[in-house]
């Protein structure tokens, strides 16, 4: 009987525990319930509605960004997924059909959007003008700038030229705004040559402008430190020596070299009314510009895919915080180690990207068929 006892108290406390367990959740969850709606009615009362995340497989789908092989490798995925339409604005006049992967999913799903053009910014993620003609070039015997050497930096130019530079041509009579972020100082040639989020300038600014920017970047020997040619490596840690010693990839330009104003690569046909971004004043104030000129989506391009296209001042990483990013997956390249080809090198890191971001391709950006 004391073992039957002490089993029914057992059994009373694991009900008791049980029910003041769920009374905890539950509570939980209302609180949860509460700040999410608290949370939802901060959103500046934005409209909300209910996505039916309805997936349909594709039969035989054609392979993702195929439209420039020599630069991207397409993505081919066996399983392909079509959801209903995620952007659909009133007014919508261009069409953006995207992809993202999920792990959950199993496969790539695919959705079409609607947008209005006069509430989107093209952004192209640091063109550097860099072995172009500008006069800004990569420093000899060993020096690193870009995509790290002439041959690499010929070749993103050659990218620029063919793929880049008709997308922003074909959008720019109708968004609102087109933008290249740079690194560097806020400068007093580039805030003249360009118009910037503070200032547009005249055009007897842009002439003077253009004049100092070809003087300061064809006025500076573009020299290196050489490679080592012999350094101490010890017995014990000769690996670990060395590469301290031998790096992939040192900085051995010359002073001064990364003050110079680096200009819109020559391979973009840059208008008056496009505005350049220094990477320095940071996100907020890009952010500021984009919500004050009424800006929601947000098409990117530029380069490089692994690096500066995400997690610098205009890179998706802060973009996508604030607005609908659209990755143009042919439109960006990236840094390409031991390969002389970046496509491999893209594939993987707009396929890693489409984890949490929507990527597009230049031939899905059209006009909304009326």
């Amino acid at each position: 009987m004391a073992v039957i006892a002490r089993g029914h108290c057992r059994n009373l406390l694991y009900q008791h525990v049980q029910e003041h367990f769920m009374r905890l959740l539950i509570a939980s969850l209302l609180i949860t319930g509460l700040y999410t709606l608290a949370e939802s009615s901060n959103l500046e009362n934005e409209e909300t509605q209910i996505y039916i995340n309805k997936l349909t497989l594709l039969e035989s789908p054609a392979p993702l960004l195929n439209d420039h092989p020599e630069f991207v490798q397409p993505i081919e995925e066996l399983t392909r997924y079509e959801a209903p339409i995620l952007v659909d604005d009133d007014g919508a006049d261009l069409s953006v059909r995207a992809w993202r992967f999920s792990y959950n999913a199993r496969g790539i799903i695919e959705m079409p959007n609607r947008i209005r053009s006069d509430q989107t910014a093209v952004i192209m993620v640091h063109p550097w003008g860099i072995d172009d003609g500008q006069g800004w070039r990569t420093p000899e015997p060993a020096g690193v700038a870009d995509f790290c050497t002439p041959e690499k930096n010929h070749l993103a130019g050659k990218h620029t030229r063919e793929v880049i530079d008709p997308l922003l041509k074909r959008l720019r009579p109708d968004v609102k705004l087109v933008m290249y972020s740079l690194i560097g100082p806020v400068d007093p040639i580039r805030t003249k040559l360009y118009r910037t989020i503070d200032y547009t300038p005249t055009a007897t600014e842009r002439k003077q402008a253009q004049a100092a920017l070809t003087k300061a970047l064809n006025t500076f020997k573009y020299t290196s430190e050489p490679l080592p040619s012999r350094f101490a490596i010890s017995r014990e840690h000769p690996v670990i020596d060395y590469f301290k010693q031998f790096e992939g990839l040192a900085v051995r330009n010359a002073p001064g070299f990364w003050q110079l104003p680096v200009p819109v690569t020559a391979d973009i046909t840059v208008h008056d009314d496009d505005v350049l971004i220094f990477d320095v004043e940071g996100y907020d104030k890009v952010r500021d510009f984009l919500k004050d000129n009424g800006i929601r989506h947000v098409i990117l391009t530029g380069y490089a895919t692994d690096m500066c296209f995400c997690a610098t001042t205009a890179g998706y990483e802060n973009l996508s915080k604030d607005f609908n990013v659209f990755l143009v997956g042919d439109a960006t390249l990236a840094t390409f180690p031991a390969n002389s080809t970046p496509k491999y090198a893209t594939n993987a890191h707009i396929s890693f990207a489409s984890l949490n971001q929507l990527v597009t391709q230049t031939s899905w950006i059209r006009k909304v068929e009326k």
